[in-house]
């Protein structure tokens, strides 16, 4: 009796979980248990003559085929692990163990599906590093691009975004996206986005040999706040079912993860900045000017802070309540944002002192130009409430390095001469 023969008598074999799988030196299979169709959904007829590394995921190909010429060398295999592609397309991973029998010049192999396994090994991976890169990550645009590389180890993920919703304009922008053809690409990735915002629901789109696409909802408690999508190459696997179902794990880590960086974001912005006016606060001021005069001395440039105080606002107050002077000192801070330059820096500093950051002026006159400029706005009549208010401000300068080399120097010489300026006129 051959061995043929008596795998094929041996019915007890069909009774195992895994397959057994014996395959020819020329890498075709001769005989499959039972089991094989559960694990490669495949009934044995349709495997036997077939070549094994037909089954086998493409990307695995070449180091199967290493491990089947060590094997055919004398080395048995223990416990190798590779991906097969089953006859309904899904991805189910293998751990195999397998000999060669020199006298039958067969190999025999048994295979386990490990895929449930695997899967829970990604997800588990997945929640490790992907809350590891968001408690590193400096800002939104890093945890997206560690974020991408992390997915691209789990799954195909060449073409890979990130939409953000835009609650106030009822749109979606792309914070971050990689294309491999960018006008195409960007298309069918901002129709996907929009197709899994009004759903509410994963969208998988899977063709074999042509680009696979995923997009999962982003979803917290507020409800969607974005989509995270990926797009496989024609020449790459599938998407499947499993991988839609780790691509949602992932997105639910990605979603918390925005929801803290937005948290933490938000808890900074309003620590360094004014509640009412939005300009930055006293504390904020200090470390913008040090950091102003940090590159002043090193790059020998010139540097002015103004400090700009509403001669008689307590009038206002008094004479039309203090949501009128609120709104005063609005106005005033958007007029005094218009006065300088997006690299200055307009703060509060408490009451109706303010104080201007002009960095890298030319020449130490350039700070009285931007005061005069300064003057002429806010003396110019605001409208609030119905009532018209004509304020005048007195205005001090300092300039680096004539009136000092740190922060607390100039402050107190362009306070000094704007107390001077009130006190005796402009």
């Amino acid at each position: 009796m051959d061995i043929k023969e008596y795998l094929s008598q041996a019915s007890f074999i069909d009774l195992l979980l895994d397959a057994v799988c014996v395959v020819d030196r020329h890498g075709h299979f001769v005989y499959v248990s039972a089991a094989c169709e559960r694990v490669f959904g495949y009934e044995q007829h349709e495997l036997i003559g077939r070549p094994m590394i037909e089954l086998v995921l493409p990307a695995d190909h070449e180091r199967t085929l290493r491990a089947a010429s060590e094997v055919m060398g004398g080395k048995p295999q223990l416990n190798f692990e590779n991906r097969y592609l089953r006859k309904d397309g899904r991805v189910v991973h293998i751990s195999w163990t397998a000999r060669w029998s020199e006298t039958y010049q067969l190999r025999v192999a048994v295979a386990r599906d490990i895929t449930e396994r695997k899967q829970a090994e990604s997800r588990q991976l997945a929640l490790f590093a992907i809350s590891e890169a968001a408690h590193a990550a400096e800002n939104l645009l890093a945890l997206f691009k560690r974020v991408h590389q992390l997915i691209g180890q789990w799954l195909p993920a060449l073409n890979f975004a990130v939409a953000l919703c835009d609650q106030s304009q009822g749109s979606f922008d792309f914070p971050y996206h990689v294309a491999e053809h960018a006008e195409h690409s960007m298309f069918e990735m901002d129709r996907l986005c929009d197709q899994v915002i009004r759903s509410g629901l994963p969208v998988l789109h899977s063709v074999q040999d042509s680009p696979s696409w995923l997009g999962v909802p982003l979803t917290t408690q507020n409800g969607i706040i974005g989509v995270l999508l990926v797009m496989s190459s024609a020449a790459s696997e599938c998407y499947t079912e499993s991988h839609k179902e780790l691509l949602l794990f992932v997105s639910a880590q990605v979603a918390a993860a925005i929801e803290r960086q937005k948290l933490h974001a938000r808890l900074q912005y309003l620590a360094q900045h004014d509640a009412l006016t939005r300009l930055p606060n006293r504390d904020f001021l200090y470390e913008r000017l040090n950091s102003a005069l940090a590159r002043a001395k090193r790059e020998h440039a010139y540097l002015a802070v103004l400090y700009v105080d509403l001669d008689d606002f307590k009038l206002v107050n008094d004479s039309y309540g203090h949501a009128v002077g609120d709104a005063l000192l609005q106005q005033v801070a958007l007029r005094l944002k218009a006065c300088v330059r997006e690299s200055d820096t307009v703060a509060r500093m408490s009451g109706d002192e303010f104080v201007l950051v002009l960095e890298n002026i030319k020449h130490p006159a350039h700070g009285l130009i931007v005061a005069q400029k300064v003057r002429k706005d806010l003396s110019q009549p605001i409208q609030l409430d119905g009532h018209v208010l004509n304020i005048v401000p007195s205005i001090g300068i300092a300039v680096y390095p004539e009136h000092g080399d740190d922060s607390q120097q100039l402050l107190h010489h362009a306070d000094t001469a704007m107390y001077s300026i009130k006190k005796n006129g402009y």
